[in-house]
């Protein structure tokens, strides 16, 4: 049997090309997307004093209802999406406040899909991803880096992605 699965969208633009991914994959799947753009999610704050916004809710639908999580997030400025970079951070309230969530994310599994402006993508940019995963006992399933060339998914990266899908 398939994990049930979610698609973590981070991206500044709901109908962009890692949309057009997330879309993709989703076809392929079954897998649900949730659209971080559409959220209110504050970013983290010590004195958790943003605790009635629509992360908690949203992160205990996640962990209730989901075995895998792929975030998938533009590449901006050689990292991931601030929308995104804001709803890892405020993972810490699952540890701190939340904690019965935290012990839930134990259980799952996690990947990453980047998507940029051509097919390379820099040194370093999955550290974050993986690190997290393992600092949460999470199961990293793995990434892969995607573009689209002329508003179209490449044959070749079609191919790729369904080696990725393949995995989860």
């Amino acid at each position: 049997m398939k994990n049930k699965g979610v698609i973590l969208q981070g991206s500044s633009r709901s109908d962009g090309n890692t949309n057009t991914i997330a879309l993709f994959v989703k076809e392929k799947t079954g897998f649900d997307i949730i659209d971080l753009k559409s959220k209110n999610i504050g970013a983290f704050d010590y004195g958790f004093k943003n605790r009635n916004d629509d992360f908690i809710p949203l992160m205990r639908d996640i962990v209730d209802n989901y075995d895998t999580f792929i975030f998938a997030t533009p590449v901006y400025w050689y990292t991931m999406s601030g929308i995104l970079k804001n709803f890892i951070d405020r993972i810490s309230d699952c540890l701190k406040t939340e904690k019965e969530i935290g012990y839930k994310l134990r259980e799952k599994k996690m990947a990453l899909i980047s998507c940029g402006s051509d097919c390379e993508i820099k040194e370093g940019f999955t550290m974050p991803f993986i690190e997290t995963a393992n600092y949460l006992n999470m199961e990293y399933l793995g990434d892969i880096h995607t573009w689209i060339e002329d508003g179209i998914i490449t044959k070749k990266l079609k191919k790729d992605l369904d080696v990725f899908i393949y995995l989860m």
